[in-house]
């Protein structure tokens, strides 16, 4: 029998007795309180008979062709390993997942087209289209504390950022390391007026630092390969600085399927915090790297990454002080530098906790991840 036929029975049956017994003082329910048991008990049945989309579409930044890395790490885990679609294949449900090499906008005009149902997005192009009015709501973060690095030509003088001052500079416009480019900068005394911005892919930053269009690239691990063949050197890295200068992207939502599909909604959020659950494990960690290491990217290079706090801090799923913190600062760097199309927005509002809660709860993981701090770093016990 199908969940739509028991739940139909459920309330049949239920509301017989609901309408035909007495009350403690011997009375049956007054009208009022019928038509409301009616209907919280009709709403409830409802959402017991959910029926998912025959499609759920993800979308992502092309940050790499491995898909365990494209979909924005624990996505992207989930989706290589299979978990995503094994919780929706009975019910013959297709997921697509989708990378738009031109970033972070395209993926905020896919949601705007209604193309994409989920997205990894960076939390400075995901503040940008909800302040523009575009309706999404954060469910959970999907990136963690990730790393910039500086490339420049292997013989260059370039040693620090103060040597960027008149140089042309690449970075991916629009993505999180925009953002993260613009608060290196301003830690240095220095501003995007100082350097003379190009705005490029990783791939075509490589490329346009070889062959010397470019003085210097930030970007993210993807810049290691190359420099293990020799291709460019690293003069500067977030990794051991501030986690304030790290990166951080959420898992978003089309707000108006999160309120059509709640339970389908809540079944992938529920996936996704048991693949970081998975891949907070130590003892998991070289099954982690395995999924990553491909397309050109080393383990070594994964490992030096990494490095310099437990494995968890980078997959927790926790909406914390911390990840919170992160995007209520690029909300007020993204109005003061002009980059909103509309009003500043409550964060709080933005979130919404409570599919994440469920998760937590009921796979009894309440207290597996320690929340960080506003600065980043683990509360004392």
């Amino acid at each position: 029998m199908s969940a739509r036929n028991v739940g139909r029975r459920f309330f049949s049956r239920t509301l017989t007795r609901l309408l035909m017994t007495p009350t403690r003082s011997g009375c049956f329910f007054d009208p009022l309180l019928r038509l409301l048991s009616v209907v919280l008990l009709f709403v409830t049945c409802a959402a017991h008979a959910e029926t998912p989309p025959q499609v759920i579409r993800f979308g992502s930044p092309e940050i790499s062709t491995n898909r365990a890395l494209a979909g924005g790490v624990i996505v992207g885990i989930a989706n290589e390993k299979g978990w995503l679609r094994d919780e929706f294949g009975k019910d013959n449900v297709r997921l697509e997942f989708d990378t738009f090499r031109n970033g972070a906008p395209a993926v905020g005009q896919a949601l705007a087209n209604r193309q994409l149902d989920f997205a990894v997005q960076g939390d400075l192009m995901s503040v940008i289209g909800h302040a523009a009015g575009l309706p999404t709501t954060l469910l959970l973060p999907s990136v963690k504390l990730g790393n910039a690095y500086l490339a420049v030509p292997p013989q260059s003088s370039i040693a620090r950022i103060a040597d960027l001052r008149g140089k042309k500079v690449a970075y991916f416009k629009g993505n999180f390391v925009h953002l993260q480019v613009l608060r290196i900068l301003a830690a240095n005394g220095m501003s995007e007026k100082d350097i003379r911005s190009v705005f490029l892919d990783p791939p075509t930053s490589i490329a346009a630092l070889a062959s010397g269009d470019v003085d210097a690239v930030f970007g993210g691990p993807e810049l290691l390969p190359a420099r293990d063949r020799g291709a460019l050197k690293i003069v500067y890295t977030t990794r051991g600085q501030s986690p304030t200068l790290t990166a951080q992207s959420g898992f978003i939502a089309r707000t108006e399927f999160v309120k059509a599909y709640p339970q389908t909604t809540q079944r992938i959020v529920d996936v996704l915090v048991k693949t970081a659950r998975w891949a907070s494990d130590p003892a998991n960690k070289d099954q982690v790297f395995a999924l990553w290491s491909t397309d050109g990217q080393r383990r070594a290079d994964l490992e030096e990454d990494y490095s310099g706090r437990p494995i968890s801090d980078r997959m927790s799923p926790l909406i914390d002080p911390f990840f919170v913190g992160r995007y209520q600062a690029t909300l007020d760097q993204a109005a003061a530098l002009g980059f909103l199309h509309g009003p500043k927005f409550d964060v709080e509002q933005w979130i919404d906790r409570r599919f994440l809660q469920s998760a937590l709860t009921r796979l009894g993981l309440n207290d597996y991840w320690q929340p960080l701090d506003v600065h980043g770093e683990r509360a004392r016990p």
